[in-house]
């Protein structure tokens, strides 16, 4: 059996060739031409010697280029790596060498740290999207795609357990890991992300959140493609043009992060734009307070469904539908998948709120392993499911409900920031002698980052310095707006940091 996700920009071409698929500030692309461009991308990858297998970088913003681009990869036989353009050279670096990545294609505006990433990691083509400034080793993103159709359009034929796509994410060793999602996988991901939307060819989905992001892409991009429908792009979260961008394009579905609702919800001028085509809004990436869903469904006149997943679970695992809905809860299994609660023997446990264990999850959405690192992957797969690192509980209908997280990992309005990976540069610092990163509450982004240290005999450091130090290395969601220097951090009998003591205003 052979199978490429690609696939669904191709049926979507056949189908409905002169409908939109891509809607943006500079105008309309249809399923007919998105496919074509693709194939453009495919060729000229081609021409560059990628071969099925390969990895691709692909550090692009909410733009058209991404769908391109992606599809392209795909159609090579190709693997992508979505990176976030927040992502600094370094990052950028290790990602390239730890997937043997020869090839970038960037952003404009991040084009300095995606040649200093690429440089680093000895990688050899370096493509950029849009107008600006090359840096030596970039050429610009036109020339991958010029060039008349001495080769024909590749559409390279892969098995479905193939890996298609690698997306990076940190674990607790501050290493990030590569999570293989499979061309199958992604393929019934979207498929789930279709039925729980109602979906269908006149679909519009508004798509502000990354699609870099494994629900962007999945949930947002791959799903409305495949259901023939079109994405409205947005590079960036601004309520009023959110709105804006509903009343325009009578979209039909948003998805969000509780912190989006929350903003769009504040906004007094709401009132003023008419969202009556929305059909459904979706929520994920952290749980969404009572209060907001209850408030943002009253006032807005539109049902949020939340759902629940992680990378690794590519991402959905769970979701509320229409038909059969539990709020406050993060739904029922999508179809093919099983959940449990598993206490810390590995042994399931029964129902009801008093019994609260970690989430395990098996099926056909669980990722391939994490690239080249078998250790951390049967780690995740313990006992044969997919350990989720939250803790929660299921009630006696078959609903599951988020209690906890028994992994240190902060969500920043929806971003997974791993404190270990920013600890490790923390200790880069040539002052600081220990470093504990947490989760501070946060009324707007639900978590901040913030940081405690204490700093070598003899040394000295200014906070602002030392965020600016870490700044400089770590995305911008990740960096601690928050630091305080102590004399010691508190620590047990083992010589462990006691994180769980250290608060604003700790006192050493």
């Amino acid at each position: 059996m052979s199978f490429n996700l690609s696939v669904i920009v191709r049926e979507s071409a056949q189908s409905g060739p002169d409908r939109p698929a891509i809607i943006h500030r500079g105008g309309t692309i249809s399923h007919r031409q998105l496919d074509e461009w693709s194939d453009r991308v495919a060729r000229g990858l081609v021409r560059l010697g990628v071969t099925p297998g390969d990895s691709v970088g692909v550090q692009l913003p909410n733009v058209p280029e991404f769908a391109a681009v992606f599809y392209g990869v795909l159609k090579a036989g190709a693997v992508a790596i979505p990176m976030n353009v927040l992502n600094k050279g370094p990052e950028i670096a290790y990602f390239l060498k730890n997937s043997q990545a020869n090839l970038l294609i960037s952003a404009a505006g991040v084009a300095s740290e995606a040649a200093r990433g690429v440089n680093e990691a000895g990688a050899e083509h370096l493509f950029i999207v849009g107008d600006a400034q090359l840096p030596a080793c970039a050429r610009r993103f036109e020339e991958l795609t010029a060039g008349g159709q001495e080769i024909p359009a590749p559409f390279v034929q892969r098995q479905p357990s193939d890996t298609a796509v690698l997306l990076y994410t940190s674990g607790t060793t501050g290493h990030p890991k590569g999570v293989q999602l499979t061309h199958f996988q992604l393929l019934m991901n979207a498929q789930a992300h279709v039925e729980a939307f109602e979906m269908d060819r006149d679909s519009v989905t508004i798509a502000v959140m990354p699609l870099f992001h494994a629900l962007g892409l999945s949930g947002l991009l791959n799903a409305t493609l495949r259901a023939g429908g079109a994405v409205v792009l947005l590079e960036k979260f601004k309520p009023l043009d959110v709105l804006q961008a509903i009343q325009d394009h009578h979209a039909t579905i948003l998805h969000g992060v509780p912190t989006m609702y929350h903003a769009i919800e504040h906004q007094p001028e709401r009132s003023d734009y008419d969202v009556s085509s929305l059909r459904y809004c979706g929520s994920a990436g952290a749980p969404i307070a009572a209060e907001l869903l209850d408030t943002f469904e009253r006032e807005m006149g539109v049902q949020i469904l939340e759902m629940y997943g992680l990378t690794e679970s590519g991402p959905l695992a769970s979701y509320n539908r229409p038909d059969h809905r539990k709020p406050y809860s993060i739904g029922t299994p999508i179809w093919g998948t099983e959940m449990q609660v598993w206490d810390d023997e590995n042994t399931e446990l029964p129902a009801g709120r008093d019994h609260v264990g970690e989430l395990v999850i098996r099926g056909h959405n669980t990722m391939g392993g994490y690239l080249d690192n078998p250790e951390a992957t049967d780690q995740a797969f313990a006992g044969g499911w997919l350990h989720s690192g939250d803790l929660g509980y299921r009630d006696e209908d078959g609903f599951f409900f988020i209690v906890d997280r028994k992994k240190e990992m902060i969500i920043r309005g929806g971003y997974n920031v791993y404190p270990r990976e920013v600890e490790e540069v923390l200790y880069q610092h040539p002052a600081i002698f220990e470093a504990a990163v947490v989760g501070l509450p946060d009324d707007r982004l639900g978590e901040e980052v913030g940081a405690f240290v204490s700093l070598k005999i003899g040394a000295s450091a200014e906070t602002e310095e030392i965020i600016d130090f870490v700044k400089d290395r770590v995305a911008a969601y990740k960096y601690p707006r928050t630091v305080e220097i102590l004399t010691d951090l508190p620590k047990s009998p083992t010589g462990k940091i006691l994180k769980r003591q250290l608060v604003p205003g700790h006192k050493a």
